[in-house]
């Protein structure tokens, strides 16, 4: 679906995902602590020592850091698609100076959230933030809209990657970003979307979809989007991930296997760009 927002419905919304996002709360759990729900870019943190609620905050915020960093927000019109409570949104507008930033999300719960985790900013700044109900695959804003679109671990749940670009594309204006920072299975893994099945319950259960990285490239690319770069970010993710994991979680049960999997060369975390010319 294209063109005219208003004429677009209610996004529907995949059961797992309905129920992780809404009801469980997924930032209220423990190991999301500061409630980016991430897991984290881990380069400036020590993991030699002793991890604080302070470093797990850290690796959240810097990993849109680096996503900011690549869809370079400062000065236009920014969108982050997936956008959870909004908390991303409001480091954009602090740290980047966009001249106005749009959240977007497909669950309504996420969204009373983020307008109630972000209340002082949306009265202080009404003109500069704004959070919209949408699916990533159906955009509910017109053609050339954004100068940037940016997302932080919210692919793994798009059930339709080509829709999603295709989408990305229409939104921006010539010369616009896109960043999309997620984890993807490597590409010619024998198997993966078994072998992950078997050692995460998250891609058992259909909340995070098997796919190669290289179906968001090959879509971006096919949606007219130019100069589309991948970069594994993986290092600098997983075993800071696992060490905070060790904090709630025994050797041996299944969050601690995104370790695994990425030693085993199945699942990877990838920093995707690209413009649209």
């Amino acid at each position: 679906m294209t063109g005219d927002p208003r004429q677009q419905s209610a996004p529907v919304v995949r059961p797992s995902v309905w129920e992780t996002y809404g009801p469980a709360d997924l930032s209220a759990v423990p190991v999301f602590s500061g409630g980016f729900i991430n897991f984290g870019y881990w380069g400036s943190v020590d993991l030699g020592s002793p991890l604080s609620e302070g470093d797990r905050v850290r690796s959240e915020q810097d990993l849109y850091r680096q996503v900011l960093d690549a869809a370079a927000p400062g000065g236009g019109r920014a969108v982050e698609v997936g956008c959870g409570l909004g908390l991303g949104c409001a480091l954009a507008l602090e740290e980047y100076r966009p001249e106005a930033i749009t959240g977007v999300d497909i669950h309504p719960q996420q969204l009373q959230r983020a307008r109630l985790a972000n209340a002082p900013l949306l009265e202080a700044r009404p003109d500069r933030l704004r959070f919209v109900l949408g699916a990533a695959e159906s955009l509910p804003f017109g053609d050339g809209e954004f100068d940037c679109l940016y997302s932080v671990e919210a692919a793994q749940h798009f059930p339709d990657l080509s829709a999603f670009a295709r989408e990305a594309a229409r939104v921006l204006r010539p010369g616009g970003r896109v960043a999309v920072a997620s984890f993807f299975t490597v590409d010619g893994a024998p198997g993966h979307a078994d072998r992950l099945a078997g050692l995460l319950d998250s891609f058992a259960s259909g909340l995070d979809i098997a796919r190669p990285a290289s179906r968001l490239t090959d879509a971006l690319a096919g949606a007219g989007l130019v100069d589309v770069r991948t970069r594994s970010i993986g290092p600098q993710v997983w075993p800071g991930w696992d060490r905070w994991l060790s904090r709630l979680w025994e050797p041996g049960t299944w969050p601690r296997n995104f370790l695994a999997a990425w030693e085993q060369r199945i699942l990877d975390y990838y920093l995707i760009t690209a413009t649209r010319p």
